[in-house]
């Protein structure tokens, strides 16, 4: 996808597929989102680039991916790491994008088929174990703080690159005076981390899609 802007909202379509060439894993997934036309060009790059590096480092494992939206991370994870058995989707509603992408990933991915479900349903009522790999690509402010606190219930492995930062209730550490406060929220997660014996991993995705492109990831030892 040369020359374009990677933080675009504008919708991914068919038009945009004449400009993805190859037959690479990215570029044919970036052709299956253009066919769906449903997603903005920024939420795929974040997808593919968050997906790629939680695969270098982690891979097996159910998913489970909270505040889920359209549910292109668990596509893509699977499609790299094909030992998960398959994912479950949870968000408080299901997005009419998530039917759409999934037709079409399945189509081109007969292999995806009963693998991936979608749970109407809130954080809190939801459990993890500890052979789930739990994911969340921005979840907003404090959601990304439920999602390590299920992880850690559950000792499972954690990846989130969050978003949003609430200055009110999410917990600074203290560390307000030293640093930007959305940078202090994740270094006050990142030892929550460490605190509950987790080993953990701080990356970056490419700050041309967004610059809350800091990404979390934890393994219970």
């Amino acid at each position: 996808m040369k020359n374009l802007d990677k933080s675009s909202h504008n919708i991914l379509n068919r038009y945009t597929a004449k400009r993805i060439e190859g037959e690479t894993l990215f570029a044919r997934i970036g052709r299956a989102v253009c066919e769906a036309e449903c997603l903005p060009r920024k939420e795929f790059f974040e997808a593919w680039e968050t997906a790629r590096r939680v695969r270098r480092q982690m891979r097996g494992g159910t998913i489970l991916e909270l505040a889920a939206g359209h549910g292109l991370l668990s596509m893509i994870l699977i499609l790299l790491d094909n030992t998960s058995s398959g994912s479950r989707c949870v968000d408080i509603a299901r997005p009419t994008t998530f039917a759409r992408l999934l037709e079409v990933f399945e189509t081109r991915w007969p292999r995806l088929k009963n693998r991936i479900v979608y749970l109407d349903q809130q954080i809190e009522h939801t459990t993890a174990s500890e052979e789930d790999l739990v994911v969340s690509v921005h979840a907003c402010g404090v959601l990304t703080d439920q999602v390590l606190g299920l992880a850690e219930s559950a000792r499972s492995r954690v990846a989130v690159l969050p978003c949003c930062h609430d200055f009110k209730n999410c917990d600074r550490g203290s560390l307000e005076g030293w640093m930007d406060g959305s940078l202090a929220i994740d270094a006050t997660r990142v030892a929550r981390l460490r605190s509950k014996g987790y080993r953990v991993a701080t990356l970056q995705i490419p700050p041309e899609i967004t610059p809350k492109n800091r990404l979390l990831l934890g393994w219970p030892t």
